[in-house]
């Protein structure tokens, strides 16, 4: 065998490899990247309750170690602290890793044929034995196992080599265990363990014979993805917007404020109160033209300290055309006010305090330290809704962190509450029973245009995330789905019966999009934050898993994108150069986005420039860029309009969709 990787982390200094020191939810829908270097590897394991490091670089007689340096144990939900490297497509190889336990307790060892956090093989020390593991998702298998006496005191050399279904573990060069098994043919490798260990001197070797199958595959793969490419128009920049001090994170919404057909932005910012994002308020809100970036109206004082442009939840504001008079409001709630703005100055039309904070704490979900913050609501987001059977949405939702939420008319009257168990990130409202006023399903309860109760999910754990409602299976009716942190990734009909049900990892973002036109119906993409985060897997239209992939960063928008006007969407991941762009049905990074100095915070898709196609906009608290395509759109007397989510319900926390959808040109 010949060499072909190796890492004995001398080029490392000694420290703390990157991590997010606030290990908050930055990641979830912003491209936040831990800063400082991270050579050839990367930490796909995330917590909001980590505390420093996972791995840090220590060093002794001028040699240097990976350390992982957090104290855990297998369980529910508890992601094992893992360092991932290498490459996915590896096959057959030799990894050879010399690792010392500082800890006896627990497993620690090495990963192989890793795709993702959730799916590989494991070599552990363990319990005073050696375990040759298959982790698939939440079930982690023995395959065989035998007794080993180890210490604490020095270093053994694991070895694990793989050659089709055949996998032979060494250690100290003596084979201890054989097993076949073929659940995965490919994957990089990692580092994995549970307490701390050390780890230096790993290396990868093949056969030349793999070596030269590897490059072969390789350079074909290449040449497909060049077509791919070639297949689709490049971003061209359209429009650099100066944000100057008043800019954000995803604190954005996009709508018609002057009643003509020019768009606007309103972007906000905020300060946070009490407890961590939990009870912010918005601070500045600042309306601004996409056609010329100059600032239409603002309101609030504006402030370049990134406490108060960098959030992980909604901010309650929304543009919508609440009164019908043809020109888009602000709709909002600040210092617990629930406020209508004039879209074309910010003048204050209508306002009402919002609700006083009565029910007993104890009797409501997820407040903290079992105390009302305030006497009156803080409100945590705000949707447009229809419950009375209007020709047009004329009412307005708003809702608290995790428990209440409310009903108001286009006057701001209170209609009614609702208050049972946890209401989620972004409640969803549609028609499901088709009697002219819309439903609300939020969390994992189905409630009635009059505030009842209809049914619930037999879920009591976690909350759902991201909400989605539509034709995707044509072979049946049109269903929910939904991410709901670990409690997974789930199909449901309208009448509350799970039909799928994945749990892959927290799931924390889901999209619906003809992403595989050769396929029967719609596919749903989804991806995973808390503990295993950054995991993508496509479905197909009845929840079975086409793919899945661990792409090795965070913040993936993964909206759907009608990026070239022929029927087909992309999904959109990020602005990163390395690990952003979109993907095509096949996983394939098809669209890259330019190495002209973008910022790569935050991402969004929709059609600015009226042509149906959707534009890219990035941005981060100082500029902002945006993507429209090389090329003019498809010629025809039809265009393709999907329908999308609107834009008078934007969140950070909605399940995206594209139902295909073919309109005659005018």
């Amino acid at each position: 065998m010949r060499e072909i990787w190796r890492d004995d982390f001398s080029g490392f200094p000694i420290g703390a490899f990157p991590y997010d020191p606030e290990h908050s939810a930055m990641g979830e829908y912003h491209y936040y990247p831990a800063k400082g270097y991270q050579g050839a590897w990367y930490d796909p394991i995330t917590g909001s309750s980590f505390r420093g490091p996972s791995w840090i670089i220590t060093e002794e007689g001028g040699k240097h170690y990976m350390e992982q340096t957090r104290l855990g144990a297998p369980g529910e939900h508890v992601s094992c602290p893992t360092l991932a490297a290498g490459h996915k497509d590896w096959k057959d190889y030799r990894l050879s890793v010399s690792m010392r336990r500082l800890s006896l307790q627990e497993p620690a060892g090495i990963l192989f044929r890793y795709q993702t956090s959730l799916m590989h093989y494991a070599l552990y020390l363990n319990a005073q034995k050696v375990q040759l593991a298959r982790i698939c998702k939440e079930e982690c298998k023995i395959l065989k196992e035998a007794d080993y006496a180890y210490d604490g005191d020095r270093f053994y050399r694991l070895e694990a080599e793989v050659k089709g279904d055949r996998i032979l573990v060494r250690i100290d060069g003596k084979e201890v265990l054989d097993v076949c098994d073929g659940a995965y043919a490919e994957g990089g490798i990692a580092l994995a363990a549970y307490m701390p260990a050390q780890y230096t001197d790993v290396t990868v070797s093949m056969e030349e014979e793999e070596i030269e199958r590897l490059a072969g595959n390789r350079a074909e793969a290449e040449i497909r993805l060049a077509r791919k490419k070639a297949d689709y128009p490049r971003p061209r920049l359209w429009k650099v917007i100066d944000l100057k001090n008043f800019g954000a994170g995803r604190q954005i919404r996009f709508g018609h404020l002057t009643g003509t057909e020019e768009m606007f932005f309103v972007m906000a910012q905020h300060q946070k109160r009490v407890f961590k994002d939990r009870y912010a308020n918005i601070s500045c809100l600042t309306a601004v033209s996409v056609e010329t970036g100059e600032v239409l109206w603002q309101k609030g004082e504006p402030s370049e300290n990134q406490d108060h442009q960098y959030l992980t939840a909604d901010l309650p504001f929304q543009i919508y055309d609440i009164d019908g008079d043809g020109i888009d409001e602000v709709i909002l709630a600040r210092n617990f006010q629930l406020m209508i703005l004039d879209g074309r100055d910010g003048s204050v039309k209508k306002r009402a305090w919002t609700p006083f904070n009565e029910e007993a704490p104890e009797n409501l979900c997820n407040i903290e330290f079992g105390k009302h913050a305030f006497e009156r609501l803080n409100v945590d987001a705000i949707r447009i809704v229809n419950t009375r059977g209007s020709a047009r949405p004329e009412q307005i939702m708003i809702k608290d962190r995790y428990s209440r939420l409310y009903i108001y008319d286009q006057d701001l009257r209170l209609q009614w509450k609702f208050t049972h168990n946890n209401t989620g990130h972004f409640p969803y409202t549609w028609d499901f029973d088709g009697d002219g006023r819309e439903e609300i399903f939020s969390c994992y309860n189905m409630i009635s245009a009059d505030g009842e109760l209809l049914w619930e999910l037999p879920i009591h754990r976690d909350h759902t995330d991201e909400i989605l409602y539509g034709p995707i299976d044509p072979d049946g009716e049109e269903v929910l789905a939904i991410v709901s942190g670990w409690e997974g990734f789930m199909m449901v009909d309208r009448e509350g019966r799970i039909l799928v049900r994945d749990i892959n990892g927290h799931g924390q973002r889901i999209s619906a999009g003809n992403y595989c036109p050769g396929r029967p119906g719609l596919e749903i993409c989804t991806t995973t934050y808390w503990g295993n985060q950054g995991i993508l897997y496509l479905y197909d239209c009845k929840g079975r898993e086409i793919w899945h992939k661990e792409p090795g960063s965070n913040g993936n928008i993964i909206a759907p994108v009608n990026w070239k006007g022929d029927g087909t969407e992309l999904i959109l991941l990020n602005g990163s150069l390395s690990c952003g762009g979109m993907l095509d049905g096949e996983g394939d990074r098809v669209v890259l986005f330019p190495d002209d100095g973008h910022p790569d915070l935050c991402a969004e898709a929709l059609d600015l420039t009226g042509d149906s196609r959707d534009e890219i906009v990035l941005w981060d608290e100082k500029r902002m860029y945006i993507y429209t395509q090389e090329g003019e759109a498809p010629a025809g007397e039809t265009e393709y309009r999907p329908v999308k989510y609107p834009h008078y319900n934007a969140s950070n926390y909605r399940g995206e969709y594209a139902f295909p959808r073919w309109v005659k040109r005018q």
